[in-house]
């Protein structure tokens, strides 16, 4: 399925993906290896049972980015030229591996671009669930986007 163009959003639609994931040992692991974060809290069992959480926590950029992946199907599959930015980001609570996410996107804003008549810029705000309905991550994001081909 291809994402939206730019003249498809307007300010208020919502999505509520279809598409869910269940975070693993192996992706958190990874996920922090592959960026270089040793912290213990990600990668070590044994420190991470010592913690207040009593659990390793799932990397929160691992986090982010599942949760905005999980929208792109629905809204920038093909269709985005570049992330512009993100900001707002917050993790309310944390991810636990075994955890199930699922998102929802808000399109916040939506503007021509000045210097390039053949995109836009959206503004999204996701958030992401876990299967308990608990809130545990949230982000607004500036896509810019193609317009329709003429």
């Amino acid at each position: 399925m291809a994402g939206l163009y730019f003249e498809e959003f307007s300010v208020g639609m919502s999505f509520k993906h279809d598409l869910t994931r269940t975070v693993t040992e192996m992706d958190n692991m990874m996920f922090s290896m592959m960026t270089m974060n040793p912290q213990p809290l990600h990668i070590d069992t044994h420190y991470a049972a010592k913690s207040e959480f009593g659990q390793p926590l799932v990397n929160s950029l691992f986090t982010l980015g599942l949760m905005i992946g999980i929208s792109v199907s629905d809204t920038t599959l093909r269709t985005t030229i570049a992330n512009l930015g993100m900001k707002e980001v917050g993790f309310p609570k944390p991810v636990f591996q075994g955890d199930t996410l699922r998102v929802e996107t808000e399109v916040i804003s939506v503007r021509s671009s000045v210097s390039r008549p053949n995109a836009g810029i959206v503004g999204f705000r996701h958030v992401a669930w876990n299967q308990r309905d608990e809130k545990v991550a949230v982000c607004e994001r500036a896509a810019f986007m193609k317009r329709k081909p003429v």
